[in-house]
Parts: structure tokens; sequence; C-alpha cells
């Protein structure tokens, strides 16, 4: 049977694309060989230097951000390098697992999956690491499968304060668009990131932003790689051209999601995400229930992890929001898989849609029996109106 009204797409990424984007998108494609696609190439390029807030070489891949990974590791490591990575999550455990099987020897700095990398542990091991065997430290800005945030600067001084020569490598493929970043200011090597979280894409770019740093160990390192390799990137792009056939309609969306960021301006859309996690929590905290980052200050404005109560499923209460108010929640991963649903509320998203979301997760728990307290929702909203409110008292 039909079920009137929008489709609620709150996982996590994808994220709904705009309208906007929608209509960029379905531009008729155009010779990438000819004048005209010099502009949009050049655009591209140019305007995601300004998302990553870096002056140096950012390159865009026709890939997932699992290829934008894998770009990362084969131009700055050869077989048997040690790479220093930190177990926050879901993701970074596949990062890891990436690297195992590309030859490369991985070290995994466990965590609880409740907060983000930590700064002091890293030093701790760089110190040890006299011999400076250890290539890089790869960590995730947004842990996707748990909702928290990695300080990237901090991870940054750790790494000068150890006196270490390692990359820092940083995957902030659902960060970037979302919540702060700042490459160059950060001293972040090389950055990871998609097309389809905070860009507001659907999936299908991968992008590496690179620094000169790292750019030039890729001279020197012996990594088998063709279609990832920066070197071949570094010509064509000058002039806004690709080695080989770009994904030009989604180079039409991104012009298009570029401008839209800019419109809002940066930092009105981190506070917007921020606002909105703030809100989300509130409603968890009002139902009783546990946020999944547990660590103060590291609790992302991309999604909310949420624990449901031992002995009870979070995939079956997903599945009753589904057949019931029409809304997809994101799962958990691994090792918190059925123990946990997420909601997304990132992209183009605004008060109304979070409240139409937590009214719809609200109505779900009571639906599939799941233990918890009623006004969590209520909750959100008393918190948007009053941060409201001290936004136009500030204007």
């Amino acid at each position: 049977m039909r079920q009137a009204g929008r489709h609620f797409l709150q996982i996590p990424g994808p994220s709904a694309v705009p309208d906007r984007i929608l209509k960029a998108i379905g531009q008729q494609t155009i010779d990438h060989r000819g004048p005209d696609f010099a502009k949009v190439g050049k655009a591209a390029l140019d305007g995601m230097k300004t998302i990553f807030k870096t002056d140096q070489n950012v390159f865009i891949y026709p890939s997932s951000g699992t290829g934008a990974w894998e770009a990362a590791l084969v131009n700055t490591c050869s077989p048997g390098d040690k790479v220093l990575m930190f177990e926050t999550g879901h993701f970074a455990t596949l990062w890891k697992k990436m690297a195992t099987r590309l030859g490369l020897q991985t070290e995994f700095i466990e965590g609880d999956w409740r907060g983000g990398a930590e700064p002091d542990r890293i030093e701790a091991r760089l110190r040890e690491d006299t011999d400076h065997e250890i290539r890089a430290v790869c960590i995730v800005h947004n842990e996707t499968s748990t909702g928290s945030v990695s300080p990237v600067a901090e991870v940054r001084k750790a790494i000068d304060a150890a006196g270490h020569p390692a990359l820092l490598m940083v995957d902030s493929i659902s960060g970037l668009g979302s919540i702060d970043f700042r490459f160059d200011e950060w001293g972040v090597d090389v950055c990871v990131a998609g097309s389809q979280k905070g860009l507001m894409l659907p999936p299908g770019l991968g992008f590496n932003a690179v620094s000169d740093k790292a750019l030039k160990q890729a001279d020197d390192v012996t990594m088998p790689r063709s279609y990832w390799d920066w070197r071949d990137m570094v010509g064509p792009n000058k002039t806004g051209y690709f080695p080989y056939t770009p994904a030009t309609n989604l180079l039409y969306g991104l012009n298009e999601a570029v401008a839209m960021l800019h419109e809002e301006g940066l930092e009105n859309v981190f506070a917007r995400h921020d606002r909105h996690g703030a809100a989300t929590r509130a409603a968890v905290r009002a139902w009783g229930l546990d946020v999944l980052c547990a660590r103060q200050g590291q609790e992302s404005g991309v999604l909310t992890a949420v624990v449901v109560p031992e002995g009870h499923s979070a995939d079956a209460f997903r599945a009753t929001t589904l057949k019931h108010y029409d809304i997809s929640l994101g799962n958990g991963l691994s090792k918190v898989a059925d123990k946990v649903f997420r909601i997304g509320h990132l992209g183009d998203f605004n008060d109304l849609m979070l409240m139409a979301t937590l009214s719809g997760v609200e109505m779900g728990l009571a639906q599939a029996k799941i233990p918890h307290q009623t006004g969590g929702a209520q909750a959100a909203m008393e918190h948007l109106k009053e941060t409201t409110r001290e936004r136009i008292a500030a204007e």
C-alpha cells in the first residue's frame, strides 16, 4: 500500500539530495575533453579547496569514499610500511582492514567505540618509535558508526610533540561540510572525503586533499598504483581536466553544493549541525536512553547513535519505524550491531525536519515497545526554541 507524504531518509548518509543539486546533475553531459568542461572541472577543484580550507592540492575521483581511502594509502606508503591507526569504530576498523590487505603493517590502538581518537595515547606510541618506522597516523574525524568526533588538531600537536615525521591522514567522509574541518590550519597531510554526506550529493565522488609533504612522498613510495596515482592528476587538474573520464554530471552537482554551502556560510552550517546534534541528544536523554558517544565535547553534529535497552532489538525497532512511519534510521555496525540505531541529522536539514524525525522516532519507540519515557521530541523542541531566541538576541 502506498504511504502518503515524503520518505524520511534519516540515516547518517547518503543524505537527501536537495532539488537544486538534482537539477544541476540533470544537465546534459558535455565533452570532458572540450573547452566548456575546463570551467566545470576548475570550479569543482577550486571550490573543494574552500571546503577543505586548503591552498594545497585536492584530487577528485569517480569513486566511493572507500576508493579515496585506498588512494590515500597507496600514494604515501610502500609495501611493509607501518601505519598507526586508532579504533574509534566500524569505519576505522575497515580502513585498517584495507591497509592490511594492501600489505602494510597496521598497528591499532584499541578504543571503546564511545569517543574519538586519543592524542595522548598516539603521542606515547610515537615516542616509543625512536627509529621513525611509522609512516602515517590514520584517524577518523567523524566516526559514522558511533557519532564520535576526533580532535584532529590535538592529534597533530601530539605528533609534533613526539618529534615524529609521520604523516597525519584523516577520514572526514562524514564530517566534511557538516562539522568544522581546517586542513591547512590543523596540519593535516591527507584528508579523505566523499560526496554523499555533508556535500549533499549522491554517492560517486571521492576526494583526497593532499599536503605538499604528502605529494612529495608519493614520488618515493613503491606501492603499485595506477587509477589512484596522484601524480597523474596534477598536470591535467591545473587546467580543470582529469587523466580519465570524470563523473561530469556529479561535478555539476558538486559546484552547486559548494555554492549552497557558501551561501549559508560554512560557520553557519557547522553551527546548525552542532545545534541539531545537541537537540537530538536532549531528546535521547529525555527518553531515558543512552547516547553511544560518552565523551562530552566529542559528540557529533552529523548523527546520534542511540543505545537500546538490553534485551531489545535495535533492528526490530528500525523495521517498525520504517513500516509505520516511513522513516529510515541507521543500523548498528559490527560490535554494536542490533544494539544501537543511528539518527542522521546532516546535509540540507532544518528545525522542522529534525522535529519530524524525532517525533517519528518517539512514536516508533512506543510502537516497538522499547522502554522509554515520553517527551523527548518536546525536549528537543525546547532546545531549538531557546537557541533560536539566543541567536535572535545576538543579531
